[in-house]
């Protein structure tokens, strides 16, 4: 998606940058690793396919992506200090996490469509692990598309594969529920049966079961129907997630 392309978060727990091409060495070097594989359900890909999907995660209207990184000072950016090279450097890079847009129109296609976020998180090396990564770009990548709803969806339903069917019942869909202003049914992730900290850190955060029994493949779906502005904030807060902040992002492609 091209409308994070020239932003960043700040906050004191995590920095999200958005996914370049410069990111992707790195990035490649996590996915060959196949306990990675697994929790993401990937497969290894070549360098050069790597860099390819980059370029669609950049691209595609229907996908949204930060990298996660260490967070930069606080000081820096009351200061509106420029971000640098170095602070999304590999050795800086943690993680990443994802929105991926799509309709959902019922199992025979034949209910309103709505527009469904799914969400992905990784924070990949286990030295990164249970030091609050994960939650922190959870909350922060929440407060941004929640903030950010109605451009994510219109860049979507513009740019995307929607039919022209699809496309007239989501604005009516939206009009009659939202007053004509587009957003999200819900926001859902899928987690593999066995990943009980994923599966706490979301029901954590609002994400209810949508079944009590995993799916054919093993997974769960999760999903929140309440986004609300004010509960991500205090969400925040209670995580003692300080000082969120939309950065430009000025490295280009």
């Amino acid at each position: 998606m091209l409308l994070n392309a020239e932003t960043a978060l700040s906050t004191s727990k995590v920095l999200l940058v958005p996914y370049s091409s410069w990111h992707v060495p790195r990035y490649h070097e996590w996915m060959q690793d196949e306990e990675i594989q697994e929790a993401t359900a990937s497969e290894p890909l070549t360098l050069d396919e790597e860099y390819s999907m980059q370029r669609s995660w950049r691209q595609d209207a229907d996908k949204l992506t930060f990298i996660s990184c260490h967070p930069i000072s606080q000081d820096r950016t009351k200061h509106s200090v420029q971000l640098t090279p170095e602070d999304e450097a590999g050795e800086n890079m943690v993680g990443d996490i994802n929105l991926f847009l799509r309709v959902d129109d019922g199992d025979e296609g034949d209910e309103i469509p709505q527009l469904v976020g799914e969400l992905e998180l990784m924070i990949a090396e286990k030295v990164n692990q249970r030091k609050g990564f994960g939650k922190a770009s959870l909350l922060a990548f929440m407060r941004y598309i929640v903030e950010r709803q109605t451009e994510i969806l219109d860049e979507f339903v513009q740019g995307s594969d929607v039919s022209v069917e699809q496309r007239e019942k989501l604005v009516q869909s939206a009009a009659a529920a939202t007053g004509g202003v587009k957003r999200f049914q819900c926001l859902s992730v899928k987690i593999g049966q066995a990943n009980l900290r994923s599966l706490a850190l979301f029901e954590s955060l609002g994400f209810v079961k949508v079944s009590e029994e995993p799916s054919f493949f093993g997974e769960f779906e999760l999903r929140k129907m309440d986004l609300g502005l004010e509960g991500i904030r205090e969400s925040l807060d209670a995580a003692g997630v300080e000082g969120y902040v939309q950065l430009h992002y000025g490295r280009k492609e």
